[in-house]
């Protein structure tokens, strides 16, 4: 049997995403989701939240970086990669989500970093015809 390595979450983005580029020019955003989960302790409910690093490299990356706002709901798909490095002669790691796939599901306040706030996408013109013909 193969192995397998693939992670789906849906959380929210502790913070707004980081757009970076390597030195070859390939695009790399970074950002992080909390994933909440509820479960019961004795009597009462607690809330607990996981958090996870993601990383999202390329086209993607770029085109939803400006999107990718604290506060934020998103679907992730991905693998995960653990990254291994030496620290002051101690060896350090870390897992991240290298993303496959992410969607935008909706929550948060904010408008796109580049957009202001209450903008819209389409503007019509105020003589624009509302009973085209087709």
């Amino acid at each position: 049997m193969a192995d397998v390595n693939h992670a789906t979450l849906i959380g929210r983005l502790t913070r707004d995403a980081a757009l970076t580029y390597t030195s070859g020019g390939m695009a790399v955003c970074k950002f992080a989701i909390a994933v909440n989960k509820r479960r019961k302790q004795g009597e009462q409910w607690v809330d607990e939240a996981n958090f996870f690093d993601i990383v999202l490299w390329g086209k993607q990356g770029e085109s939803l970086n400006q999107y990718l706002v604290k506060g934020k709901q998103v679907a992730v798909e991905g693998e995960l990669h653990q990254n291994r490095w030496e620290q002051d002669g101690q060896s350090r790691s870390k897992i991240e989500i290298n993303a496959n796939n992410v969607q935008l599901l909706g929550g948060g306040d904010k408008a796109p970093r580049d957009q202001p706030q209450g903008a819209t996408d389409t503007v019509y013109p105020a003589d624009f015809p509302d009973d085209i013909q087709f």
